[in-house]
């Protein structure tokens, strides 16, 4: 499926959208502009010719198969791509709209894609976006313009949620074997998630195969509530995409501090996983100034480059 209606865009829908808009607006600063455009420019290259090798040629560049076949040796020469494409996948299903702050994990996924994509048009570069659920949902291919970047935002927060409980397959994996072959190009892919999907092998394997033609970054949503747990009494918990409900009695120590090391356990399972995929991530907090981790990940892979 490549692309799906979204459901009516409603006023209150337009207001959020529109907050988005603002605070976006506010986060585009110099720095961050800068940071993007020194990491990113240069990391795109396609390749251009084969020709025959010269002395001083980087001998990693020999086409083995072309000198093999012709007896005399030569390279592929490749050339940086003008244009980048940023792709962002985002997870709408229901664990996206927790929220105990002032905005849920998905309307922080919507203003980071906001965020990025709202530079990258300011350099030129195309973004596009896919999103899923329980199933791959609406594929935007990559384009440009503040119009492209406010669809983008608003089928983010309009997307389905979807919701048919899955058992055999993990949905971020289908999610990201169903992109690649959407994209002709090389992209720089942001999947946006919670990254609550258990079937952890399976989609560390698709991470991996997306990452042989694409360079991919995992961007971890959370709410500082599924970190810690607040001394707020008795408190009712019903599982977001479940039927389940539990009652937890936040004044324990015991029960703080093993809800605590859960988390932990979840993040460095998460940090493993990409580890063992070789994919780089970010994390982001909706108590957390979104801007702070975007610019420290820029400046991170500048220097390792």
């Amino acid at each position: 499926m490549t692309d799906q209606a979204t459901e009516l865009f409603t006023p209150e829908l337009m207001a959020r959208v529109r907050q988005i808009q603002i605070r976006t607006h506010r986060l585009v600063s110099e720095v961050l502009s800068g940071a993007y455009r020194s990491t990113m420019r240069g990391t795109g290259i396609e390749f251009e010719e084969v020709r025959p090798y010269q002395p001083g040629d980087d001998t990693r560049a020999i086409d083995w198969n072309v000198t093999a076949r012709t007896g005399e040796a030569f390279i592929k020469t490749y050339r940086e791509e003008r244009q980048l494409i940023l792709h962002f996948v985002v997870d709408t299903s229901p664990s996206m709209a927790f929220g105990t702050q002032a905005i849920t994990k998905r309307e922080l996924a919507a203003e980071f894609c906001a965020l990025l994509a709202t530079v990258a048009v300011e350099q030129k570069d195309l973004v596009g976006l896919s999103t899923f659920a329980d199933e791959p949902g609406l594929f935007m291919p990559p384009g440009q313009g503040r119009n492209h970047v406010l669809r983008i935002v608003r089928e983010v927060i309009a997307a389905p949620t979807g919701g048919r409980a899955r058992d055999d397959q993990s949905e971020l994996a289908d999610a990201l074997d169903h992109v690649s072959p959407l994209l002709h190009r090389r992209a720089l892919i942001f999947v946006v998630s919670d990254f609550l999907d258990e079937k952890r092998e399976q989609w560390r394997e698709a991470l991996a195969r997306l990452g042989q033609r694409h360079d991919v970054i995992a961007v971890r949503v959370v709410d500082p509530f599924e970190v810690e747990l607040p001394s707020a009494g008795i408190v009712r918990l019903r599982e977001i995409e479940g039927s389940g409900e539990v009652e937890v009695d936040t004044r324990s120590r015991k029960v703080r501090e093993a809800w605590a090391k859960a988390a932990a356990e979840r993040k460095q399972a998460w940090s493993d996983t990409l580890d063992r995929a070789r994919t780089d991530r970010i994390e982001l907090n909706t108590s957390e100034n979104i801007a702070d981790p975007v610019i420290r990940f820029f400046r991170s892979r500048r220097k390792s480059r």
